[in-house]
């Protein structure tokens, strides 16, 4: 039973209301165990400070003006789970499994920037072990780890190649790799946001730079290939980006690495939000335009994700299970048509309808996929 108290926390921030969001509405079923989170552009109102071990749920409404995010964090700012791109007036669901007692951390992001409103969630009860999970649950874990793992290794090697080629003074090759490296980790971004500070370190962008804050990483590497030239600190922060990206390959290949079946479904469904918020918009990628690139990616990462839980929603929801693939298939043939060569054309030239139609189809696929978290967690 969760003890029930309201807390309310400051904050201000700012935010733009993502595209592919403007004007549409969600609802999620909620039971009467359910958490509560009713947020603001400068509060974080929620229902409960406590819970027990396993799987709590979390209905957090957007009261506010601008775009905002909820995370679950454990000790280090590891992410148990999270749900973005909840816009004004929108609710979005989250359950997320938590195994151990002890004290996490509760955060709303209003405007997705800064360490958020915060307040501290007491969890009791036995330790649910990850190995307590059985079939199905536990191969769709097994599965999911191997491909993060995967993918982990590929990023380290081209962006190795890429970082070779920024020091060498050869920018043409550089800017041919940048978007194939950044392939690698727009798949598993979620999984890397989850270890504390990790994420920004790497990807960044200068819109989000807050006072005093250095900026590293890909987007930083971006616009000195693509608008200012090699500066006197590039070759350091190439090296910087080779040092964190083997931080990620040290966290995801730890014995003690582990990966929860529901958090591989808010995965699923973060990877597409990471297109709705940045991607749709020409934001994400502002200097090389080589946002499509990402778009796929993010759209592989969320289809691997999927595929891993896929015997389980055959079985509990296979009308569910179709939708998805239809409408996995439906984005597919709409990004086919920006194909060129290895890549795709520059995001520049893709015109307002056509990202309109795209956001279309995303949304369609995010509608199906937002059902996968409650399918996994027999909700």
């Amino acid at each position: 039973m969760k003890t029930k108290r309201r807390t309310t926390f400051a904050l201000a921030s700012v935010a733009v209301l993502p595209l592919a969001l403007a004007g549409c509405t969600e609802k999620s079923t909620a039971s009467t165990d359910d958490i509560t989170v009713t947020a603001s552009d400068d509060t974080c109102d929620v229902s409960a400070d406590s819970g027990t071990t396993g799987n709590s749920t979390f209905q957090v409404t957007n009261n506010g003006t601008k775009v905002t995010e909820f995370y679950v964090f454990a000790e280090g700012d590891r992410a148990m789970g999270e749900v973005e791109n909840i816009g004004p007036g929108l609710t979005r669901q989250l359950i997320v499994s938590l195994p151990d007692a002890g004290t996490y951390q509760l955060a709303c992001k209003p405007g997705m920037v800064g360490d958020g409103i915060r307040q501290e969630f007491t969890v009791t009860g036995d330790s649910m072990s990850a190995s307590e999970e059985s079939g199905q649950l536990a191969e769709a874990a097994d599965g999911y780890r191997r491909y993060i793992r995967s993918q982990v290794v590929a990023l380290q090697d081209t962006t190795q190649q890429f970082v070779d080629a920024v020091k060498a003074g050869n920018i043409d090759q550089a800017k041919a790799l940048f978007p194939v490296s950044r392939t690698y980790y727009e798949r598993i971004e979620p999984e890397a946001e989850s270890f504390g500070e990790l994420d920004p370190k790497l990807d960044l962008r200068e819109a989000d730079l807050e006072p005093g804050q250095e900026w590293t990483g890909f987007h930083r590497l971006e616009k000195d290939l693509w608008v200012t030239g090699p500066q006197p600190d590039t070759n350091a922060i190439a090296d910087q980006l080779v040092v964190d990206v083997q931080y990620l390959a040290d966290q995801v290949n730890a014995e003690d690495y582990t990966i929860d079946p529901t958090k591989i479904a808010g995965d699923a469904q973060g990877l597409l939000d990471e297109i709705s918020t940045s991607k749709i918009t020409g934001e994400e990628d502002i200097f090389s335009h080589t946002d499509l690139w990402d778009f796929q990616a993010n759209v592989d990462g969320s289809q691997a994700a999927v595929a891993a839980l896929q015997p389980i929603i055959d079985e509990r929801n296979p009308e569910l299970a179709a939708n998805i693939t239809q409408r996995f298939a439906d984005l597919d043939a709409e990004l086919a048509q920006y194909r060129q060569g290895d890549g795709f054309v520059f995001y520049d030239t893709v015109d307002e309808q056509q990202r309109q139609e795209l956001s279309r189809k995303i949304d369609a696929l995010s509608a199906e996929v937002s059902q996968v978290q409650g399918v996994v967690a027999g909700a």
